[in-house]
């Protein structure tokens, strides 16, 4: 997929894989969630934005089992939503989110979900998602946990509403 003829600027890709250090190189915990000590499930699918040949933009996808307000459903999970230093604030993260995203739809999710840090909310509402406000447990190889970061929603399909109460992710977070 392409989304600009023009080839020095952003072009929009499907990646066959993608590490971190793609876009980070060596940086410590570049996501910034290191200290919560969770084990993280690597991504099936990725959507990345290349700028002059370099890979500057990532979101990764997984098909995620849950259950929120007891109804039990597979969704869209949105992870490893990155852009490189430097290159922020010129909707690279809305290019490989929106990829992302449309995947997800033609595959026939009608939701999406994500995991993300607190200062990193309003970013994803102004590209329409809503905070999931009732408690989020995630398994992890000790047992469950309850999810330390914020949960949000999006919908894939018209009319699409989250249901309220508990969420139960079935698997690791991504």
């Amino acid at each position: 997929m392409s989304a600009s003829a023009d080839p020095s600027g952003p072009v929009t890709v499907r990646l066959t894989d993608y590490s971190a250090t793609d876009i980070f190189g060596d940086a410590a915990d570049p996501s910034g969630v290191g200290h919560l000590g969770l084990t993280w499930r690597p991504k099936d699918e990725h959507f990345g934005v290349r700028w002059d040949g370099r890979l500057v933009a990532h979101a990764g996808l997984v098909d995620l089992p849950l259950t929120a307000g007891g109804v039990r459903m597979d969704v869209a999970g949105l992870g490893g939503v990155a852009v490189a230093p430097g290159m922020r604030g010129r909707g690279l993260a809305r290019r490989a989110v929106t990829a992302a995203m449309d995947d997800a739809r033609s595959r026939g999710f009608s939701f999406g979900l994500l995991f993300c840090l607190p200062d990193r909310v309003g970013l994803y509402e102004r590209l329409g998602w809503h905070l999931v406000t009732d408690e989020v447990e995630v398994e992890q190889p000790d047992g469950p946990r309850v999810m330390p970061l914020r949960t949000l929603w999006t919908g894939l399909r018209a009319g699409a509403a989250w249901p309220p109460g508990p969420v139960r992710v079935h698997s690791l977070p991504m």
